[in-house]
């Protein structure tokens, strides 16, 4: 590890991601805000999975003051970040070969929403047969994942494909296999992983491109506000009356 503290140099690495997805990904980024944008038009519904910590990336485009309303997490049982005992439950459901399918049949999603679908490796079951089901239902799926691993280790699902393989729009977060940034002589193993920060900042990006796409558009996006404001709870209120029939946290 060169010189520099570990806060520096985690820093360093996260920054350098973000720059990468950038400018990298902007052409992405801005077709999958417009894909949403299009959805939301079309008076669809918008959904976000992620297994494991990749949930926390869907969790966090979902209810949040800032954040579009229409945006709804997509949970499947066990797999919801690591809050099932044993944590490594949740990792052996994502090779469960037949769970994804048995979640969207009896899901709220129709022909015409929008899927977004995190996973890091993009290798195991779940997220695969998810891309693949959704895609056969009329839904429009949007991957976000790192393609490093498609080429460096093997799929785990029965066509041997990657989540990248079955989506409409693909968002690298260029994360290297192993998600780990920085190596110490006196640690055996790499450390400090950067995917929880760098798919969070993809994805609102795509928000940020969705509402203003929106806008641009003359639909006003479906925001919330904080409800730590004054007037927050009202406004949400009134959006939440007007969308009620497309969000499905309140139920």
């Amino acid at each position: 590890m060169s010189d520099g503290t570990p806060a520096d140099l985690f820093f360093d690495a996260a920054i350098g991601l973000l720059q990468r997805v950038r400018d990298e990904e902007a052409e992405a980024i801005t077709a999958a805000g417009t894909l949403l944008a299009d959805t939301v038009a079309a008076g669809g519904r918008l959904f976000a999975f992620g297994a494991g910590h990749s949930s926390l990336a869907a969790q966090d485009v979902v209810y949040r003051a800032g954040g579009l309303a229409l945006m709804n997490l997509l949970a499947v049982p066990g797999v919801v970040g690591v809050d099932v005992t044993p944590a490594t439950l949740g990792s052996a459901l994502e090779r469960v070969d037949g769970l994804a399918g048995a979640v969207l049949d009896t899901s709220p999603l129709r022909a015409g929403d929008a899927l977004v679908i995190i996973s890091l490796s993009g290798r195991n079951a779940l997220p695969v047969e998810m891309a693949l089901h959704a895609r056969a239902l009329g839904l429009r799926v949007i991957g976000v994942t790192s393609v490093a691993y498609a080429a460096e280790t093997t799929s785990r699902h029965t066509t041997g494909t990657f989540l990248k393989d079955h989506c409409d729009i693909v968002l690298d977060s260029k994360i290297a296999v192993g998600d780990a940034e920085l190596t110490l002589d006196t640690i055996p193993a790499p450390f400090a992983p950067a995917s929880t920060v760098v798919t969070t900042a993809l994805l609102q990006a795509v928000m940020a491109t969705t509402a203003a796409t929106l806008a641009d558009r003359g639909i006003e996006p479906p925001l919330l506000r904080s409800g730590n404001v004054d007037g927050g709870h009202e406004w949400n209120g009134r959006v939440m009356t007007e969308y009620g029939d497309r969000i499905f946290y309140r139920h």
